[in-house]
């Protein structure tokens, strides 16, 4: 059976995909096999990039990363699911990342 992509999912079905994929990663971890970890981690934040109103993110603004706070992203432009930008202080050209990397909301 081919698996319905995650752009033409609901948001309960992506909700019902995520569950799955954590659990995944539960057992994956329980086993200690970290490459299947990764891959089951970057699915979830890929499907997580569905479920964020992409309108909160404003180019030229810079965002915490989740998962590691020291770390800053600024957003050029969006792509897609993808911001495309730069770490603050890293050597990279522009790189992408998942949206739901981005730290959003908390008007300060």
């Amino acid at each position: 059976m081919k698996m319905k992509s995650l752009n033409m999912m609901t948001r309960r079905e992506i909700e019902y995909y995520i569950g799955d994929k954590r659990e995944k990663m539960r057992k994956a971890e329980m086993m200690g096999i970290e490459n299947e970890y990764r891959v089951l981690e970057r699915q979830v934040l890929i499907a997580e990039s569905y479920l964020i109103d992409l309108s909160q993110i404003e180019a030229g603004k810079i965002y915490k990363v989740i998962g590691n706070e020291e770390q800053y992203f600024k957003v050029e432009h969006l792509k897609g699911i993808f911001a495309w930008g730069f770490f603050i202080g890293g050597t990279d050209s522009e790189t992408g990342i998942p949206v739901s990397m981005l730290q959003l909301g908390r008007k300060g």
